[in-house]
């Protein structure tokens, strides 16, 4: 069996890495899936990680930009009366319905997986997440923090006793993943609006960019939208003071 680590870089994948290495768990390899869309602290969190360790983190990347697929991919009708044609371009922001950066991470994740013999993906679910299980890839899995009885608390503090800060993004999200994600909570993105301003402004570049068949963000919202909305609630705050 070759354990391979699916290391998303959040606090249970990290917590994940840190016990299998505590309880000296044969790892062939530790995987880093790089969207180009992560936040910077958790890219500075992924080389702290493998410095203090000492283990090689393979970093893999999309075979097309995301951008690309998101903006200007030609997409091809499977069915329908413009089957075999271009119908549309660009696959405008993913939605819960279509998770297409999900579909390409997965892909790209069974590619290097492919070669090794035994493989057994190791993924960082907690015990209190046991719900988002789905076994979706040809890869057999394990959840080590599941086996170990292993909370979402625990492993952030567990991370926090190891020194791993993550340059404070657990002090403003209870999860994180990509910064321009349209699956986080409107509270978050009122957050990352507040706190990490640069990242909000490229939010509203790709937005403005984003293909006019798209339906929207998130609930047929724009990132703009939103803007106008956290502008005014600011505004209303303002007054009441």
């Amino acid at each position: 069996m070759n354990n391979i680590v699916s290391l998303s870089g959040g606090k249970d994948s990290t917590a994940m890495l840190l016990m299998m290495l505590e309880r000296n768990e044969p790892i062939h390899s530790v995987v880093f899936f790089d969207t180009g869309w992560e936040f910077p602290g958790m890219l500075e969190h992924i080389d702290l990680l493998e410095q203090k360790t000492g283990i090689k983190i393979w970093h893999l990347y999309p075979r097309i930009p995301f951008e690309y697929e998101m903006f200007h991919r030609p997409i091809v009708a499977n069915k329908g009366p413009e089957k075999g044609k271009i119908h549309r371009t660009g696959n405008g922001w993913p939605s819960p319905m279509r998770r297409w950066c999900t579909a390409r991470k997965v892909s790209q994740i069974e590619y290097f997986v492919k070669p090794t013999p035994n493989p057994v993906s190791c993924i960082g679910f907690a015990v209190d997440e046991t719900h988002r299980i789905k076994d979706n890839s040809k890869t057999p899995k394990r959840y080590p923090l599941i086996e170990w009885g292993i909370t979402e608390a625990d492993a952030l503090q567990y991370c926090y006793d190891k020194a791993y800060h993550w340059g404070g993004l657990y002090e403003h999200f209870s999860r994180v993943s990509c910064f321009c994600c349209p699956l986080q909570k409107i509270g978050d993105l009122r957050t990352l609006r507040e706190h990490y301003p640069e990242l909000w402004a490229k939010m509203l570049e790709m937005d403005a960019a984003c293909p006019g068949h798209n339906p929207g963000f998130m609930k047929y919202k724009t990132v703009h939208d939103f803007e106008r909305r956290f502008a005014e609630e600011d505004r209303q705050t303002r007054l009441f003071k």
